[in-house]
């Protein structure tokens, strides 16, 4: 198998959205977990919402989605949200 190949955004400067942080303490995750998760990534794919792409990852033994939007301007990679795929999106 090869090695996966990752946008340049991949390797930017991480922020994270409002979203994100309200979403932490309910959904039983850290910032520090989801640096490990992007890190562990499997794979992306685009998102439903255009800009907007989805990371697949797993936290805690359980498959995890990661929703990134890339800041081209700033060279930013915000981090939008993050839950358990078996969890309803609600945002």
């Amino acid at each position: 198998m090869g090695k996966r190949t990752w946008p340049p955004w991949w390797a930017w400067e991480l922020r994270f959205d409002s979203h994100l942080l309200k979403r932490m303490p309910e959904r039983r995750f850290t910032e520090v977990d989801v640096r490990l998760m992007l890190e562990d990534a499997a794979g992306f794919r685009r998102d439903i919402e255009e800009g907007r792409w989805v990371v697949l990852t797993r936290h805690s033994g359980r498959a995890w989605e990661v929703i990134v939007e890339p800041d081209f301007d700033a060279q930013e990679l915000w981090v939008i949200t993050a839950y358990g795929i078996r969890e309803r999106r609600d945002e």
